[in-house]
């Protein structure tokens, strides 16, 4: 087979990838753009020049040394999205110090499991976030902390950890505050900062980010200043950025989706980053739009259509917008194409990938054709190379499905003390087996056709439940839908579809099996069909279908052992 007819392509691109530290690039920035705006934190009234903002960054590094970090060591963040989080992301880089995200909706055991896995010396924590009350839990692991100095907790449960740095200005025994640590650090500190410039390496992990996988304990990918400060050049690139852009980011930062695709893309390209708020709720992404002049806008598909669906939607001003990403899970082509036609962003790309590639692989260019940009996840990034594999490992033809690996730079170094893990996912050549189902068109364009888990067979019938989602989100009706398999004791599996219905519409399961006839397959058209609110979801707005089945199992009474 010719090298264009199989399932491989190679990203390629005149500008080479740079080897520098997070440290070296954003010292770069500040010296290049130090009178522009690099940060807007609305909900905290702040805003920041990049020399400001530089000279922040360093006062936080500085601290963090002060309290007897060292490259290398774990400093863990819980937080929703805030100033401190982005000083404490580029802080960490700039001191080699390894910042370690966790989850701001993780309770006690998840807690507990990312602390000592990671082995954090440090944590720099929010007081609370919505129904959790992150002191209480903190207290509840280590009751010590009651009677400790601050920086010299011994907890039996967390015996890594020594210092507990609160966010706000109220004070907590045994606990430092984020400002304090902002005047800790003296010349010495800052002597050592310069020193560490220069040693610091390209390929020493920066950001340990624990997957919210669905089965096992967490596994904290680990990633290095190379991959994600390459990673976040490239998607800049593709959304033609410059340091004219404003990006607003109502995405959580403690994901790839935040820091990097937001954050780092801002930073490499000399933008400006706006936060709308602590987490994301559509009025004050919308004000924030409006009142920034922002010109680019990242968020999930269901932050989208909540934006879009929004009652007060039409009095807003959004006419700055050009660009921005929609990622994070399937992009339904209805939803693109509002995005593009009622919120000006004609410019908006797809971007596909994952925490363990840094996270992007693939991404629609600004100029492809709409097409393109509305039905596939555009093609691989420079330098990155991609494959398409049968069940046995062979390469498929162009156009026929399999499982999507990636290979490159931007796969990260391994899951965080875990090698069997990082043995399941990257292969001996170095491929990342993403566990995605994709194929590959002839110009190299990728579409994503489900989850190779997700795949539900229905007597011998393989029916991808993405095609279906398309063809259900025509509907006038529907606003949103997820489909997938439960059990079935003659068929294996049936297929089963919940729907979220626009403001005020009412429908019957009836209506939309009679909508799918003689449209899609007859073993395609959804068995069970169930109207809800909401769908269960992962802070970073990925939907869970596995809890869906395991609660239609429930209902249903079904046993989950499939018949042969």
């Amino acid at each position: 087979m010719s090298q264009t007819s199989v399932s491989y392509v190679h990203g390629v691109s005149l500008t080479p990838l740079s080897y520098q530290t997070i440290g070296q690039n954003f010292d770069e920035a500040v010296a290049r753009w130090g009178d522009r705006e690099a940060l807007v934190v609305r909900h905290q009234n702040l805003r920041y020049t990049y020399r400001e903002f530089g000279r922040a960054v360093n006062e936080v590094a500085a601290g963090l040394l002060a309290l007897g970090l060292k490259p290398g060591d774990r400093v863990g963040i819980w937080s929703p999205n805030c100033a401190e989080w982005v000083l404490t992301q580029f802080a960490t880089g700039r001191a080699g110090i390894i910042m370690v995200n966790i989850n701001p909706a993780y309770r006690l055991s998840e807690l507990e499991y990312a602390l000592n896995k990671a082995g954090c010396a440090a944590l720099i924590t929010a007081d609370r976030f919505k129904s959790s009350d992150y002191l209480g839990m903190l207290r509840t692991l280590a009751p010590e902390i009651e009677h400790a100095e601050p920086g010299k907790l011994a907890a039996a449960k967390l015996p890594d950890l020594r210092a507990i740095i609160r966010l706000g200005s109220d004070k907590t025994p045994g606990m430092y505050n984020f400002s304090d640590i902002t005047k800790m650090g003296g010349p010495e500190q800052h002597r050592q900062l310069e020193e560490m410039a220069g040693l610091l390496q390209p390929d020493e992990p920066i950001n340990i980010q624990f997957t919210s996988g669905t089965t096992g304990a967490p596994k904290g990918a680990t990633l290095t200043h190379f991959n994600i400060l390459n990673n976040a050049y490239f998607i800049g690139e593709a959304m033609r950025f410059t340091e004219a852009d404003r990006l607003c980011i109502p995405v959580p930062l403690y994901h790839c989706f935040g820091m990097v695709l937001g954050n780092l893309v801002c930073t490499t390209h000399g933008a400006t980053m706006v936060y709308s708020g602590d987490a994301f709720e559509p009025l004050a992404v919308l004000e924030a739009v409006q009142a920034e002049k922002c010109t680019a806008l990242h968020g999930v598909p269901t932050m989208f259509i909540a934006e879009l669906d929004h009652p007060e939607f039409k009095r807003f001003d959004l006419s700055s917008l050009r660009t921005g990403i929609m990622a994070g899970s399937p992009c339904p082509i209805e939803v693109m194409k509002r995005v593009q036609s009622e919120m000006g962003m004609h410019e908006v790309t797809i971007a596909y990938g994952m925490t363990e590639t840094s996270p992007v692989s693939f991404q629609s260019s600004t100029d492809d054709p709409l097409e393109k940009r509305v039905s596939t996840v555009g093609r691989a990034l420079p330098h990155v190379e991609a494959k398409i594999i049968d069940a046995e490992g062979r390469v498929v033809p162009r156009g026929m499905k399999g499982e999507l690996l990636t290979r490159g730079y931007s796969v990260m170094l391994g899951y965080w003390e875990d090698p069997a893990r990082t043995g399941e996912a990257i292969d001996p050549g170095g491929w990342m087996h993403t566990g995605d189902l994709a194929t590959l068109d002839e110009e190299g364009y990728c579409n994503i056709v489900g989850r190779v888990k997700d795949m539900v067979i229905r007597g011998g019938e393989n029916i991808y439940p993405r095609e279906v989602e398309e063809f259900l989100y025509r509907h006038p009706k529907i606003q949103d839908v997820q489909v997938f398999g439960v059990p079935d004791a003659r068929y294996g599996e049936q297929l089963c579809a919940w729907i979220k219905l626009r403001e005020g519409m009412e429908a019957s399961p009836e209506e939309i099996k009679a909508f799918c006839k003689d449209q899609i397959a007859h073993y395609k058209v959804p068995y069970y069909i169930r109207f809800v609110e909401s769908f269960p979801m992962t802070v970073t707005g990925k939907v869970q279908k596995f809890v869906m089945r395991e609660e239609m199992v429930a209902v249903l009474g079904v046993s989950e052992q499939k018949s042969a």
